[in-house]
């Protein structure tokens, strides 16, 4: 990677397009899954190109940038910080891969794995719209800053990212985390936020609570026995916003807690150090002007 950044800033020299380096700060593990943090005093947007294609993410007052790297994040993260004057910087930065588990559950009623009944295609389509709605939510706000606890305690039953095979039938990754709990176990909010989407039954997540946090950032909490808020109720961390249940697609009782930002879904463990990664330098490569971009 250094020796591809000196063949670029050299090849830019000779044409005149890039004038000079510039470093800003990487915070957290740069691997597949993980929540990072982008520290640009001088950004005033950061463009995320990744195989979702490019995400523009939007910094705080003081230039901290939260950025989700999707399950399947190529092995290198190319993004740009834009300050709105000036040039645009260029940066590139490896991403580790992550090891992801097969996970067979078997035991699922076969209407919720092959769907087919137009009742059920209905409800499947009103969850993908309420959900759709919420993690594509954006207000500027820093509630996050408040840190994150896990909302319940319990045994890990299912992990972020794990292909799963339900009654013989693959489906998509896991998008987040499930925690096995005893039914009616309160659930709590995991930091400071506002409520936009509460209860509902839906067909796979049954009830539902998802929290804003600011900056484009959720936290979801499904399959609930009952959602004890209401859409636009403000909570603070440790708040009960609903009860462990079996609702949805399930097996058994459990909490399945996930995280989304900016609609790209990430391990919400990854949230817990949220104010206390790990942070380095990485250097850049001024790509032009602005009003090029």
């Amino acid at each position: 990677m250094r020796f591809k950044a000196i063949c670029l800033i050299i090849f830019s020299l000779l044409t005149g397009a890039v004038h000079t380096a510039a470093a800003l700060e990487v915070c957290g593990d740069l691997r597949q899954g993980e929540l990072i943090l982008i520290k640009d005093a001088n950004a005033k947007k950061i463009a995320v190109e990744n195989n979702l294609g490019k995400k523009n993410y939007q910094p705080t007052t003081d230039g901290i940038t939260l950025a989700a790297l999707h399950r399947d994040a190529p092995k290198v993260l190319k993004f740009d910080s834009v300050p709105g004057t000036d040039y645009v910087t260029h940066y590139e930065i490896e991403i580790a891969p992550n090891t992801w588990d097969i996970q067979r559950i078997d035991g699922v009623a076969q209407s919720k794995v092959t769907p087919t009944a137009a009742a059920d295609l209905a409800e499947i389509k009103r969850e993908q719209k309420d959900v759709g709605r919420s993690v594509t939510h954006y207000v500027a706000g820093d509630a996050w800053r408040k840190g994150f606890i896990v909302p319940i305690d319990g045994r890990i039953s299912g992990h972020f990212g794990n292909q799963r095979i339900f009654n013989g039938t693959p489906k998509n990754p896991h998008t987040g985390t499930d925690i096995a709990a005893p039914e009616g176990t309160p659930v709590k909010a995991a930091s400071d936020g506002k409520v936009i989407l509460s209860g509902k039954d839906y067909f796979y997540t049954g009830n539902m609570v998802i929290i804003d946090h600011g900056q484009g950032l959720q936290t979801i909490y499904a399959h609930l026995k009952e959602a004890k808020v209401q859409e636009g109720d403000t909570v603070k961390q440790g708040d009960v916003i609903g009860t462990v249940g079996k609702t949805g697609r399930v097996t058994g009782a459990h909490l399945h807690w996930g995280a989304s930002l900016n609609n790209v879904r990430f391990r919400p463990h990854s949230l817990l150090d949220i104010n206390e990664k790990t942070c380095r330098k990485i250097e850049g490569t001024y790509m032009g002007d602005t009003a090029e971009q």
